[in-house]
Parts: C-alpha cells; sequence; structure tokens
C-alpha cells in the first residue's frame, strides 16, 4: 500500500464526507464515474460559531444529494445563506437552481448565464457571509469561467476542477486553454508560496495537505506532457487520435477520447508558441 503522505499533494485517507477544516465540510454527491472520480464535492462554508453557510458547487441536479446537503447545514445549526460556483460544468453547477430554490437564496459565478440574482464574481471580490471570507481567485483554462476560492482562515483554498484531489486535470478543447491553466496553477502556487495556503479542497476527490507540492506536481506533469507531445510531432504522429495512441497508451482507453480533447488543447498551446 502506498503511503499518501509520499503522492503528490498528500491527499487525506478515509471517508470523504464530513468536516475537513474548521470552515469547510464536505458533501460527497453520488455521482462517481471516471472523469467524477468518487463524486463531486459540495462544499458547505461558514465560520464555527455562525448561523449561516456558504454552499459552493451544489453538484448534479439530484433532489436526495441537494436535501442532504441542506439538511447537513441545518444539523449543525446553520442556515444556507448564499451560493457560489466554480465553474458550469453540470456536475458541479446544474442543482444550483433548486438548491437556490430550497433555501430561498442566490448564486453567484462569473458566469452571468448561472447567476440566480444581480450579483457575480470576478478577481478581486471577497465574498463575506456571516463572518466568513472568502477571496475569488480565477483560474481559467479548465473552463473559461474557472474560479477559485481562497479561505484564509483555514489556509485553504477550494479549487473546483483545477487541482484534483487524485490524478490530474483535463484541459479540453476547445474550452479548455492550456496557456490560461499554466497562467492560473502559477497564480494557485503563489498562493502557497506568498500567503501560506497549505490545503486544498478539490472539486473531486480527497483534500490535500501539501497545495504546493500538488501545484507544483502539476506544472511539471504538464510540462512533460507537452515534451511528449512536442516529440511525437516531431516523430509523425500528426492527428490527435494518433497522439493519443502513442502518447497515453498506458491510460485507461475509456478516457481516450477526453485525452483526445486535450491534445488538442496540448497542440494549439504549442502552435501559439511556435513550438511545432
Amino acid at each position: 500500500m502506498t503511503d499518501a503522505s509520499a503522492l503528490p499533494g498528500q491527499p487525506r485517507g478515509g471517508v470523504l464526507t464530513g468536516p475537513a477544516t474548521p470552515r469547510a465540510v464536505n458533501v460527497l454527491a453520488p455521482n462517481p464515474s471516471a472523469m467524477t472520480l468518487d463524486g463531486t464535492n459540495t462544499w458547505i462554508l461558514s465560520e464555527p460559531d455562525s448561523s449561516v453557510a456558504v454552499v459552493v458547487d451544489p453538484g448534479p441536479l439530484d433532489e436526495g444529494h441537494l436535501r442532504n446537503v441542506v439538511d447537513t447545514a441545518e444539523r449543525s445549526g446553520k442556515r444556507v445563506a448564499l451560493t457560489l460556483l466554480t465553474h458550469g460544468h453540470p456536475d458541479h453547477a446544474a442543482g444550483a437552481a433548486r438548491l437556490a430554490e430550497l433555501t430561498g437564496t442566490k448564486v453567484r459565478a462569473l458566469d452571468p448565464a448561472l447567476r440566480l440574482g444581480d450579483e457575480g464574481l470576478a478577481a478581486g471580490h471577497a465574498v463575506r457571509v456571516g463572518g466568513l471570507e472568502l477571496r475569488v481567485v480565477p483560474t481559467p483554462g479548465h473552463t473559461a469561467d474557472s474560479l477559485s476560492f481562497h479561505l484564509p482562515a483555514d489556509r485553504a483554498v477550494l479549487t473546483g476542477d483545477t487541482v484534483l484531489g487524485r490524478g490530474t486535470t483535463v484541459v479540453a478543447h476547445p474550452d479548455g486553454r492550456l496557456g490560461d491553466y499554466l497562467d492560473s496553477l502559477r497564480r494557485l502556487r503563489s498562493l502557497t508560496v506568498d500567503d501560506g495556503v497549505h490545503t486544498v479542497l478539490p472539486g473531486h476527490g480527497p483534500v490535500l495537505d501539501d497545495a504546493q507540492g500538488a501545484v507544483e506536481y502539476y506544472l511539471a506533469h504538464r510540462a512533460h506532457r507537452l515534451a511528449q507531445i512536442e516529440t511525437a510531432v516531431e516523430d509523425g504522429y500528426r492527428t490527435p487520435s494518433q497522439i493519443v495512441a502513442h502518447v497515453y497508451a498506458d491510460v485507461d482507453r475509456s478516457l481516450w477520447p477526453a485525452a483526445e480533447l486535450s491534445v488538442r488543447a496540448q497542440l494549439d498551446y504549442l502552435e501559439e508558441h511556435g513550438l511545432i
């Protein structure tokens, strides 16, 4: 058995649902798959002595899950006062409108199409609810509308799909842009160096207790994949499907369609930078 402390980011073992930090509780959605890992992590955030909470990423439109989120908050004496979205993929956002209906609250997101209410989210914004402070960190790349949320009091960052608790993130053409994604990883790394962030609360998978190690692993992984694809092109592999079969031969074939979209995004990056 591999020691978790030796894995990138030092993932926590054990049950994913439940308290993760003094201010963050996870309610795992029942939507496991190869792409969502154990399921979507729906985060309930609040100050320990507050009667109100913020939900980040309600997850899929699953009535049982959404009611479980509300019940989990209420069992701890808290009322859901606001919903935030890290991005608009359905496994994170499809349940937002229904949760807003159940709780009588608004939904804030970068994409105006996902909002319920007049207020959105943007770089530099701080969300304050019941003494809780969350700082909005733009992290595009996985999608154009991807955000992370810095939780200074817990020295933590909620990363949505930008950094996962296990494996690595797909940056898929056409919405995913690798140059933006690399910039976002560097932005997250600066949080770990300059702001003391040490915990990643991801959109999927276990909590990571070594945020800097996780981000540096992601950056190294991306550099390695780019080098592999650049070499594959030089060796005569031209189409994304040919490159996937060559470079991703050790990856489960069921994931090859997603890998092909990732290769397209990487080819775009290499072309934009004059490397192929």
